[in-house]
């Protein structure tokens, strides 16, 4: 299955490993046509990797499906990547600052004229107990 146009890489800084089996929400805040929020689930890989979202029971869509509804090339929405630290980091016995991590984040628009598609987004953590740090990942 080809990955989603929206995807997040979790290394835990405390092992320095991948954050393999890590619950992790995406949520649509806000669209341009002002529709309600739209969730979606997954759990991080071995890799400590989300490649591909699964619709929450409210919604039968995909995000790239979601995605290309837009009408617009300069089309926005707003979104929200929230990892599950607290309960993740409890289940291997450590203790954490962090109930969950949220990251927002803007997608803009389909790609460059004459690109098919949406642009890729990539959101990497980079996770510990005591801190996180993200950045805009290629």
């Amino acid at each position: 299955m080809p990955r989603d146009p929206i995807t997040c890489h979790v290394l835990n800084t405390l092992t320095g490993t991948p954050a393999a089996n890590l619950p992790v929400t995406l949520t649509l805040l806000s669209s341009p046509s002002g529709q309600s929020p739209i969730s979606f689930r997954a759990t991080t890989d071995a890799d400590g990797r989300v490649k591909n979202w699964t619709p929450e029971a409210t919604t039968s869509t995909t995000v790239p499906t979601f995605l290309s509804s837009l009408p617009a090339a300069d089309s926005k929405t707003h979104w929200a990547v929230q990892f599950e630290v607290g309960p993740w980091y409890e289940v291997q016995g450590v203790e954490s600052f962090w109930p969950e991590v949220e990251v927002k984040f803007t997608v803009k628009g389909r790609g460059r004229e004459g690109e098919e598609g949406w642009r890729h987004y990539h959101v990497p953590v980079l996770l510990g107990p005591w801190n996180y740090s993200t950045y805009r990942g290629s």
